[in-house]
C-alpha cells in the first residue's frame, strides 16, 4: 500500500477557535499521517471543555524519519511547544507569540527536509505575532523561509477555484501591481499547481478585466489594453489555455463557470465575494508556489466566539482533505 501522506497541523492562535476546531477535527477518520505541532495540554484542555475524547502522543523532532502513525479518531500525535501563558478563550495573547513562532518554523523546516509533505494551518492573530517580531502575513513569512521566488493565493471551495494576481492592496494601488511581469509570473504558477496539486492535464484558466466591462475596447480603462491582453497573448504562445480579459460581472455565471477549472481575479474583492457567498463554510486559502503543499482556513481567530464550543470545524476539515489530495496527487506525479 502506498504510504499515507505525512502533514503538520497548526492550530494558530491559542485564544481563538483554533485548538476548538483541530479537536473537532481529530475525532475524523482521515487518510492520513497528522502531526499537529503545538501544545497537548491546552489541546486536552479544550477536548474536556468539548466533552470530547483526545489524548495526545508525544514525539520528538528525531522521530520524524520514521513512519508515522495513522491518523486515529479521538487522537493527535503531538510535537509539544508549550505556551508559556496560559492561554485563555476569547484573548489573544502576544506573549505566547514565541512559541507559534517555533512551532511554525520547526513545521515548516519539516517539510522543507521532506520529512512532511505539506502543511494545515488555523486562524493566526497578526497583532500578537507583531508583538515578538515583525510579521505580515503567513503566506508571506512562508515564502520567504522556503526561499520562493513567488507565491500565488488562491480560494477554493468545493466548485470554484479563484486566484489572485494582487491580494491586500488598497484599491488604488492595484492598477500600478498589475504588470506584464506579475501576470507571466503568477499565471505561470497558477498553470503549474493545477497539473501538479489537482491532476489537471491542460488546465484551462479564465483571466478577469481591471475595469468594468473589461474596459470596453478602452472607454473605461486601458488596462486590459495595454497589459493584460499583452501578457496573456504571450502565454497562449508558450501553451496555455487562457480565457479573457472578461468582464468579471459575467465571468461566474453558473453556465460559464462550467468552462474554466480556475479564475484569475485581479484583486481581492474582485474574486473573493463570489467564492464565499458560494460556499464560506467549506472554503479553503492554498499557497501556490512553495516547495510544499499549504492549505489553510479561510476565516480568522473569531476570538468573540471562542470558549463557547459552537465554532464550525468546516473549514478545516476541508482543508485538511485538499491537504491531503493535493499531497496525494503530488506523490502520484513524482
Amino acid at each position: 500500500m502506498a504510504a499515507l501522506p505525512r502533514l503538520a497541523l497548526l492550530p494558530g492562535e491559542p485564544g481563538g477557535i483554533g485548538p476548538e476546531l483541530v479537536v473537532k477535527l481529530a475525532q475524523r477518520a482521515l487518510p492520513a499521517s497528522l502531526l499537529c505541532f503545538g501544545d497537548p495540554d491546552h489541546l486536552i484542555n479544550t477536548a474536556l471543555a468539548l466533552r470530547l475524547p483526545l489524548s495526545c502522543e508525544p514525539l520528538t523532532a528525531a522521530a520524524l524519519d520514521q513512519p508515522l502513525p495513522a491518523h486515529r479518531p479521538g487522537r493527535l500525535t503531538v510535537m509539544p511547544f508549550p505556551h508559556p501563558n496560559l492561554p485563555v478563550a476569547g484573548t489573544a495573547c502576544p506573549d505566547n507569540a514565541g512559541s507559534l513562532f517555533n512551532a511554525l518554523e520547526a513545521a515548516t523546516d519539516a517539510c522543507l527536509a521532506g520529512q512532511l509533505d505539506g502543511l494545515i494551518t488555523g486562524p493566526l492573530q497578526k497583532a500578537s505575532l507583531n508583538a515578538d517580531r515583525p510579521f505580515t502575513g503567513l503566506t508571506e513569512w512562508l515564502m520567504q523561509r522556503a526561499g520562493s521566488d513567488d507565491v500565488v493565493m488562491m480560494l477554493a471551495n468545493p466548485d470554484l477555484r479563484v486566484a489572485l494576481l494582487t491580494t491586500h492592496l488598497p484599491l488604488r494601488n492595484v492598477p500600478d501591481a498589475i504588470t506584464g511581469e506579475r501576470l507571466h509570473s503568477r499565471l505561470g504558477i497558477l498553470h503549474r499547481a493545477l497539473r501538479q496539486d489537482f491532476g489537471i492535464a491542460s488546465p484551462r484558466i479564465a483571466v478577469l478585466g481591471l475595469n468594468p466591462h473589461a474596459g470596453e475596447d478602452g472607454l473605461l480603462g486601458d488596462e486590459e489594453l495595454q497589459v493584460i491582453t499583452p501578457a496573456l497573448e504571450k502565454l497562449r504562445a508558450d501553451g496555455m489555455d487562457l480565457i479573457g480579459p472578461l468582464p468579471a460581472d459575467t465571468a461566474f455565471l453558473p453556465q460559464r463557470l462550467h468552462e474554466f477549472d480556475a479564475v484569475f481575479a485581479m484583486y481581492h474583492d474582485q474574486g473573493l465575494p463570489v467564492l464565499k457567498h458560494g460556499g464560506f463554510e467549506q472554503a479553503v486559502n492554498i499557497s501556490l508556489g512553495l516547495p510544499f503543499v499549504r492549505v489553510a482556513v479561510d476565516h480568522g481567530t473569531a476570538l468573540d466566539r471562542a470558549g463557547q464550543g459552537n465554532a464550525d470545524a468546516g473549514s478545516l476539515i476541508a482543508a485538511t482533505e485538499t491537504a491531503i489530495r493535493m499531497a496525494n496527487t503530488r506523490r502520484n506525479a513524482a
